[in-house]
């Protein structure tokens, strides 16, 4: 049978048969909307990320948000184009009407994995990552999006914890008004910010401060709150500003722990302006300290 011929087969009205186009190698890791595999391509034979989007889960975010025309996550993910961010290579439908998402295989550890295990690997490398997961932050927001999940998990690391790629665009949204309003709270809530929490209008702010979040739990092991594993827990975010992080990491440089609870100041207008300002920042801090 020709590639062509094969490949109708695995269609059917314009929709895929994921189980006849790809062997799945790997179990599936569950997310919050979605199942991520590792699996080969029958019709390729590479080695790709598939992503399936749980249908109640996405169904009801996208009718929350239909009425303002946010694209579709596999539109978002194929728009990006960055080093520090995943290769999406295709998506569409399944016969059993998922929506699916076909990527780069990333081989290694989610940042989230190394804070939880205190990884030794992570030593001599955090600011190298803090700029990259900067620089891909600063991508989507030039891109016109905000992510509205970054948090340690989806951040993908190679196995030396040297490089970092960003994922996950499920929650995405245009950085246009009508996504902007008071009353949306997506995320992740142990890195909530306050405006997402109280139901306030948000802007790419909001990734400024769960970037810091995630950079300040990157060098402390710890969150400057109590972590939680729901939206109550999240109230407490912006009562106070977050502990200096040489309480946890003595020997952070000084200047990378302002960026970093710069980041986490409750007002949106005390942070940085945007996390191009962070990448400038830091590149230098990086240049000057080698």
């Amino acid at each position: 049978m020709g590639l062509a011929k094969l490949f109708r087969g695995f269609m059917s009205g314009g929709k895929v048969d994921i189980g006849r186009r790809y062997e799945i190698l790997r179990d599936a890791v569950s997310g919050t909307m979605s199942d991520f595999h590792m699996a080969r391509d029958r019709e390729t034979g590479e080695i790709v990320g598939l992503k399936i989007l749980d249908k109640k889960k996405t169904e009801a975010l996208e009718q929350h948000m239909r009425w303002a025309g946010r694209p579709l996550e596999g539109d978002i993910a194929m728009s990006m184009q960055h080093p520090r961010i995943v290769v999406t290579k295709s998506h569409g439908m399944t016969t059993t009407g998922q929506q699916f998402i076909v990527m780069e295989f990333l081989d290694g550890p989610g940042l989230n994995s190394l804070i939880i295990g205190r990884s030794k690997s992570l030593e001599g490398n955090r600011l190298a990552l803090m700029t990259q997961a900067a620089e891909a932050i600063a991508y989507v927001h030039q891109q016109g999006y905000i992510h509205r999940d970054v948090c340690p998990r989806n951040f993908v690391c190679d196995k030396e914890a040297a490089n970092l790629k960003l994922i996950d665009f499920g929650l995405t949204v245009p950085a246009k008004p009508e996504f902007l309003q008071p009353g949306m709270r997506t995320g992740t809530a142990n890195y909530m910010a306050p405006e997402v929490v109280r139901r306030k209008a948000t802007d790419h702010r909001l990734d400024i401060y769960a970037y810091g979040a995630s950079v300040y739990e990157l060098f402390a092991f710890e969150l400057p709150w109590q972590r939680g594993a729901d939206g109550l827990s999240a109230m407490t975010h912006g009562n106070h500003d977050a502990p200096p992080l040489s309480k946890y990491y003595p020997d952070v440089n000084p200047e990378v722990e302002e960026v970093i609870l710069r980041c986490l100041k409750p007002a949106p207008a005390d942070r940085w302006p945007s996390m191009d300002a962070v990448v400038k920042v830091l590149k230098r801090i990086k240049k000057e300290t080698k």
